[in-house]
């Protein structure tokens, strides 16, 4: 059973079996990453790769949706300094993440936008289940991520698919979106699977012999 370590008004986490769940929280499950969700999640798993010896693997996930993405009405708030203070918390958060010195899995319900995508393709891997839906639509608002986005996609799924994303503003669902690669596999439970792709790593990684290294 998953033993609960913290509830947080932005996440929740667990660790079961040698891996931390991070669990995106908001009432109302589009999970918007707003300042505060940014800095809380930031300031967390910093301290999930500094506590532990050898780093423990993380899952982070959300439900009904990963995240819609960066909370419009707070940026149409902020000032020139402000934003750019945002953008600069919101690349700090996914370098974290992509520094994390454990595989770091992200599994995938519904939305998955703007920066709920950066965050996302931060992660080593992406789960998705049939109904996640991916995009950045904030070109489409005369907006572009600022979170690392415009290097990662590219990287991921080719400079075409990824301008078609950032600059048309197309949603992709599921089953496209492992076609291309942003994802790794399509499963009704994104959690699960995360968890038995960690788990055979695990055992591969414990039956090999000291002659064998």
């Amino acid at each position: 059973m998953a033993e609960s370590l913290e509830s947080h008004p932005d996440f929740t986490l667990a660790h079961d079996d040698g891996i931390f769940f991070l669990t995106l929280v908001s009432p109302d499950g589009t999970n918007r990453l707003t300042r505060n969700k940014v800095k809380a999640l930031t300031e967390e798993i910093q301290n999930l790769a500094s506590g532990n010896a050898p780093a423990v693997p993380l899952v982070i996930s959300g439900h009904p949706a990963f995240s819609a993405g960066a909370d419009l009405h707070e940026i149409s708030q902020l000032g020139g300094p402000d934003a750019l203070g945002f953008a600069s918390m919101g690349q700090h958060l996914m370098n974290v993440v992509e520094r994390y010195p454990a595989p770091v899995y992200a599994a995938i319900h519904g939305y998955c936008m703007g920066g709920g995508l950066d965050l996302a393709l931060a992660c080593h891997h992406r789960i998705a289940s049939p109904h996640a839906i991916f995009g950045h639509r904030g070109a489409a608002l005369g907006l572009i991520t600022g979170w690392g986005g415009t290097q990662r996609l590219p990287r991921l799924v080719g400079k075409a698919k990824a301008l078609e994303m950032l600059v048309a503003a197309e949603k992709l669902h599921a089953a496209e979106a492992l076609r291309i690669g942003l994802v790794d596999a399509v499963v009704e439970d994104p959690v699960v699977e995360a968890v038995r792709r960690l788990q055979n790593r695990a055992s591969r990684r414990d039956s090999v012999l000291p002659s064998d290294l």
